[in-house]
């Protein structure tokens, strides 16, 4: 999601040329592993890199797909559906619910920036 945030809490991740239409990229801020995507409408998401189920750093390997015109993203290990907005699963695969942290995202210039506060 590109929206605008606080200026003291923007943290640059990398050029927009760095990613690629609807493949994920993982980046590591701090201890904290996120997962990219841009989408073929120019939108950037910005989610957890951790698959909640399988507990492995796979997020940014997942499919990106959509489901009911929201963006989304599928786990490569067990198929867990992710809406890329909320980072709520929508298709938990007959498991417990669970989601994924979201971070805003601005895209100035050609640079991609997170919202980030990283967690303690």
């Amino acid at each position: 999601m590109t929206i605008a945030a606080a200026v003291d809490t923007l943290v640059r991740v990398c050029s927009i040329r760095d990613l690629e239409v609807e493949r994920g990229r993982a980046a590591l801020l701090g201890s904290t592993q996120i997962a990219l995507f841009l989408l073929a409408d120019g939108t950037v998401h910005a989610v957890s890199n951790l698959d909640p189920y399988s507990g492995a750093h796979v997020m940014s390997r997942g499919i990106v797909g959509t489901r009911d015109q929201s963006p989304t993203v599928a786990s490569p290990m067990h198929k867990q559906v992710f809406d890329l907005r909320t980072g709520l699963c929508v298709a938990t695969q007959g498991r417990p619910a669970a989601s994924l942290r979201v971070w805003p995202v601005v895209v100035r210039d050609d640079d991609v920036y997170l919202d980030f506060e990283e967690q303690g």
